[in-house]
């Protein structure tokens, strides 16, 4: 499994440490320093909704330009998550080439203790 997030997030450091107490294994990808970019977000979406993966809750968000935020384009606000990898939800859980999760809720971490129970 690749966990995908940036080091400073909070939520990105509660998971890690949520899974290396269960002994879950994962490679974590820092979508800073690791790199995002178009190809990556173009498999995702071929499994997963751009409305799970942007996160109009963020700081990054709250500083677009109001007409950056305003459109509904799904190539413009692409475009948006690879030049600001901070806008992605985070974490995303990949496994098996497929977005297993996105973001670290209850749900979320009974699905990769099912997972890891198998």
């Amino acid at each position: 499994m690749i966990v995908f997030g940036i080091k400073q997030c909070d939520t990105v450091r509660k998971a890690r440490v949520w899974l290396d107490k269960r002994k879950i294994e994962y490679k974590f990808h820092d979508l800073r320093t690791d790199g995002f970019n178009q190809q990556m977000l173009s498999q995702w979406l071929t499994i997963t909704d751009l409305n799970v993966l942007l996160n109009r809750r963020s700081t990054t968000w709250r500083q677009l330009p109001a007409l950056a935020k305003e459109s509904t384009d799904i190539h413009h606000l692409g475009a948006l998550l690879v030049e600001h990898p901070t806008l992605v939800k985070r974490p995303v859980f990949f496994k098996d080439n497929k977005v297993i999760a996105v973001g670290f809720t209850a749900v979320t971490q009974e699905k990769l203790e099912s997972m890891a129970n198998v």
